[in-house]
């Protein structure tokens, strides 16, 4: 593994170089621009104030020149009133004068003002260049701040993507490896440093994963094996068994119930291996099941359930409906939902209604509450009237088995009477 240094060093490493760099950037440009306005100002300044002079001079040469800049007079008190009038009530300090200049303009002035021994002196110096000074180094200073931030998303983004770039490389490996549906340790490609060790994690923890599933597969496949040992076995037996003449009619209706028993065990098994798989299976060689042949098989396997009890199940086939499924996964679906209705429904009928698309167990029991039909899917759930019999895990499983195969399942209250009805939807 190679070694670096850790992602945290580099990333206060490159965000401290960053800031250095640009508050160094910064600086200089904050001088660079000042002394340009500064000398662009000088020089402008000067330049205006000789080309006054000399025109002064060689228009007027007998007279002392004067000065648009700076421009100094004094007065008595007795000739104070030869002094600009905005100027002659001025106490001493410094005053800022906005007056009209030599080209018409209003220009912004501080007048210095000493009274002192009867003599008022004043000096005017024009301040105007150095607020247009000031506003073109406002501007310069925003230009620079607005290429400064261009600048810093250019760096930021760069150094983003250098510093999290093994980050990135994590998550296309992760990625790879799940189109590929193996897993590669992640480690030995990165270096020891935060995302190293993230990768050393998920290697364990994929390790872990992987060891489980492993674990999980052989229990599913001992489990199935020594189940539908002695199932099969049963099966048999009682196959023999019924071919016996001398059996009464009492034994011969108890074989065909140890019969269908078996036959019950088997397809739960089936069932419940094909959800700890998540794992799809059609019927064989193309086939598709029979909703209504398997309808008549649960109902008859549920009989026994019936006896001492006023009440008849009855199956209605308004039109024929097949479904690429196995025949055991349907029949565990049909078997929980008819089971239900009859061991909730003390008397009165229970019937199953096969439509082209659907199937209905509508029974006369006590019915369910509208907010407690999606509840009753969940594990460890059961309706009222259950008693003690049951842990609630019947329409979970069904709900699973119609999620694996696309079939939506649902439950509601009867509107015409008493009553729930459990459906199958089959798309």
């Amino acid at each position: 593994m190679r070694s670096r240094r850790k992602l945290r060093f580099r990333l206060v490493v490159s965000f401290a170089l960053f800031g250095f760099g640009l508050s160094a950037l910064f600086a200089v440009a904050s001088l660079d621009i000042r002394t340009r306005v500064e000398n662009q100002l000088i020089t402008s300044s000067l330049q205006d104030e000789v080309d006054h002079l000399n025109t002064q001079v060689l228009e007027h040469p007998d007279r002392a020149p004067a000065f648009d800049i700076v421009k100094a007079a004094s007065w008595s008190d007795r000739t104070i009133y030869k002094a600009p009038l905005t100027w002659q009530n001025l106490d001493t300090g410094v005053h800022d004068v906005y007056e009209a200049g030599p080209d018409g303009r209003q220009r912004h002035y501080k007048l210095a003002v000493r009274r002192k021994d009867g003599i008022i002196s004043f000096l005017q110096y024009d301040v105007s260049r150095d607020e247009l000074g000031k506003r073109q180094l406002l501007l310069a200073v925003i230009g620079a701040v607005f290429l400064f931030g261009l600048l810093s998303l250019a760096l930021g983004l760069w150094l983003s993507r250098k510093v999290l770039k093994p980050v990135t490389q994590l998550a296309e490996r992760l990625r790879h490896f799940r189109k590929n549906g193996k897993a590669e340790p992640l480690a030995p490609h990165f270096a020891d440093d935060e995302v190293g060790e993230l990768a050393l994690a998920l290697d364990e923890y994929s390790n872990r994963l992987t060891a489980m599933v492993e674990r999980d597969r052989e229990f599913n496949s001992d489990v199935s094996h020594e189940l539908r040992t002695p199932l099969a076995v049963i099966a048999s037996t009682t196959e023999l068994l019924q071919g016996s003449p001398d059996l009464t009619d009492k034994l011969r209706e108890r074989l065909k119930r140890i019969e269908r028993a078996s036959r019950q065990a088997t397809e739960m098994i089936e069932a419940l291996l094909l959800l700890s798989r998540a794992e799809r299976r059609g019927p064989t060689r193309g086939e598709t099941t029979e909703v209504a042949k398997v309808a008549s098989d649960v109902i008859e396997s549920q009989r026994p359930q019936m006896r001492d009890k006023p009440l008849e199940v009855e199956l209605v086939v308004h039109s024929s409906l097949s479904v690429n499924a196995p025949a055991s996964v349907l029949s565990v679906a049909l078997t929980n939902l008819i089971g239900n209705a009859i061991k909730y429904t003390l008397e009165g009928t229970v019937t199953v209604l096969v439509e082209k698309d659907r199937i209905d167990v509508m029974d006369t029991g006590p019915g369910i509450k509208p907010e407690d039909a999606e509840r009753l899917f969940q594990r460890g759930v059961r309706g009222e009237g259950a008693g003690g019999s049951g842990a609630g895990l019947g329409l979970a499983i069904v709900r699973r088995l119609c999620e694996l195969y696309g079939w939506d399942v649902s439950m509601r209250p009867r509107a015409d009477t008493n009553g729930a009805i459990a459906s199958i939807v089959f798309q």
